[in-house]
């Protein structure tokens, strides 16, 4: 076991854990944040997609112990003042979910994407976009969502 001071959503949180505990396992039974997702454990489904400052990573294979300073933010901390981010904003208004499992992966993944690269192409879309799974298949919904999230003012 080790400590750790983490910033998740802008909060500090002192947490002890062993050093190669996933950062999902952190964020849902330590900090209880459980927006975040397990699919598969692997890091191919994107379910469990949080920011570290930032860029979109899979919290299912990020250590804790390689976390550092790095800023998390997980699908609870992207609205800010209770007005939702534009991605969204986008998603509601495509409705885009069904099932809604991979749905916080879907959004952060997104919300990095359109940081990177604010008017992505469609191509750009489909690439950033590969990792995550959605079992609904809503991808054409997912595009839509995400053209609409980058036309507008953030």
């Amino acid at each position: 076991m080790a400590e750790f001071l983490l910033t998740v959503n802008r909060a500090r949180h002192q947490i002890e854990v062993a050093p190669e505990t996933p950062l999902l396992w952190v964020l849902r039974d330590t900090i209880g944040l459980t927006g975040t997702k397990y699919g598969c454990g692997l890091g191919l489904c994107g379910a469990c997609t949080v920011h570290l400052d930032g860029l979109a990573v899979r919290s299912c294979q990020t250590t804790v112990s390689s976390v550092g300073a790095k800023e998390v933010t997980t699908i609870e901390g992207l609205a800010r003042d209770g007005v939702p981010h534009p991605v969204q904003r986008a998603w509601i208004q495509e409705q885009v979910p069904q099932c809604g499992y991979c749905q916080s992966g879907q959004i952060m993944q997104a919300v990095s994407l359109l940081r990177q690269t604010p008017r992505p192409t469609v191509d750009e879309i489909n690439r950033a976009m590969a990792g995550n799974i959605c079992r609904c298949a809503t991808y054409q919904r997912i595009r839509r969502a995400v053209r609409r999230a980058a036309n507008e003012p953030t």
